[in-house]
């Protein structure tokens, strides 16, 4: 087969470092339609464009990607421009959304580099140590393709797929950690942890999920600036323990953030609780193994069955033998929240449901499964049961985990009209 020459992009920059490119040894059939689409109509219209980051990972991995991300030389209103099912997003990070049928979205991002010293902020405290504070602040700095990859976090996201030559091109040393299956940052890792914190999740996500290992100099950084975690933005790091949970490798993941301190920092409640109960310890493993055992079955529980079954233990241990069990939940769950920036309305979510699985343990069901909370209790329920090694009830082990229950079904009482109603 003849392979098509791809169209030809815009002369380089002067002193751009040379790649190295390799026979990516992807399937077309791998790459969503839709994004090879647009990377057309981009280099059509004389415009760098590239699949980047998670999806060309996870295609050079063997795993199936999540999303196909595109990053390119043409700026977000020229993007817009281009596609009429297009809209930009965003202030700090401008990007352009390529809206398809069925809700699927192509993220095309223009090629970035890495904020000057003047996007450095130096706070109080950093003066006091004389050091400079390296959070990123500023990330709308158009670039060039080789910045773009160096301004990234790992090395396994920053590789670009030519999707017509069909090669990957390789400014940071990407390809050889994808052969090794190692996690290594780009540049000095504890710049990069201290640049953006919540990195180190992001670290442990990939190790976790893709079965990676992690370089020794990356693991130092990540026990040495995990007290950083606590100065990013906290809907941030709730989204971050959510992801890891929803992942497919929670075991791992909390593991690992356990063993490396980050987890002392992010969930104090928790890390002290199986620091000081190992038998609570392996009962936290034993949910996180239930809650991956949903996943590969394509019956993931909801975020709030999650958080619920990741803070039994500490929630189990405040109210039990408290005077106003109403008050000693509300004074864990609020160090929760100060930290995470949990909504209340799943922080309520979780008191309720961990009220009902405890009174489902006691045997007491009564008019639960009236309840419009009842299946995720139920999945709560399941999870503690299988964490504990025990028998499941029969009225559960007839529901496949993660399935709902079928509840008693009930008359549903014809509402009276008003004599005068039409």
């Amino acid at each position: 087969m003849t392979r098509m020459e791809p169209a030809t992009p815009p002369p380089e920059p002067p002193n751009t470092p040379e790649p190295e490119v390799y026979d990516a040894e992807v399937r077309p059939d791998d790459v969503d339609p839709d994004a090879l689409k647009v990377i057309r109509r981009l280099r059509r219209n004389k415009h760098h464009a590239y699949l980047v980051g998670g999806g060309v990972r996870d295609l050079l991995l063997g795993a199936k990607p999540k999303d196909f991300d595109i990053a390119t030389s043409a700026r977000p209103n020229e993007v817009r421009a281009l596609f009429r099912n297009c809209r930009v997003i965003g202030r700090r990070f401008r990007l352009a959304h390529i809206l398809f049928a069925g809700g699927k979205i192509i993220e095309t991002a223009t090629f970035r580099r890495d904020p000057t010293e003047e996007d450095i902020v130096e706070d109080d405290e950093s003066r006091r140590r004389d050091d400079v504070d390296l959070l990123i602040r500023h990330d709308n700095v158009f670039g060039e393709p080789w910045e773009d990859a160096m301004r990234r976090d790992f090395t396994i996201n920053g590789l670009f797929y030519d999707s017509e030559a069909n090669t990957v091109i390789d400014y940071v040393g990407g390809m050889r950690d994808i052969r090794g299956r190692v996690v290594r940052t780009i540049g000095q890792p504890d710049v990069r942890f201290r640049e953006d914190p919540v990195r180190i999740l992001r670290a442990i996500k990939f190790s976790a999920r893709l079965d990676l290992g992690i370089d020794p100099e990356v693991v130092e950084a990540m026990v040495a600036q995990r007290e950083e975690l606590a100065r990013a933005a906290r809907p941030r790091l709730l989204e971050e323990i959510l992801r890891l949970l929803r992942g497919g490798a929670a075991h791992r993941s909390f593991w690992l953030m356990w063993e490396l301190g980050a987890l002392g920092v992010l969930m104090p409640q928790l890390a002290m609780h199986l620091d000081d109960d190992p038998p609570e310890a392996r009962l936290l493993w034993g949910r996180l193994d239930a809650i991956d055992t949903l996943k590969r079955a394509g019956a993931l529980p909801t975020d709030a069955v999650m958080l619920a079954a990741l803070l039994l233990g500490p929630i189990e241990e405040a109210v039990d033998g408290a005077k106003d069990a109403t008050r000693a939940y509300e004074a864990l769950m609020q160090e929760v929240v100060d930290g995470l920036a949990v909504p209340r309305r799943l922080k309520e979510r979780v008191r309720t449901l961990v009220g009902a699985s405890r009174r489902m343990r006691g045997g007491k069901l009564g008019a639960l499964p009236r309840r419009e909370y009842f299946d995720e209790a139920a999945t709560l329920f399941g999870i503690e049961c299988h964490a504990r090694g025990e028998r499941r009830p029969d009225w559960l082990d007839d529901r496949p985990a993660g399935e709902a229950v079928a509840r008693p079904r009930t008359r549903t009482r014809r509402r009276r009209r008003h004599p005068g109603a039409e």
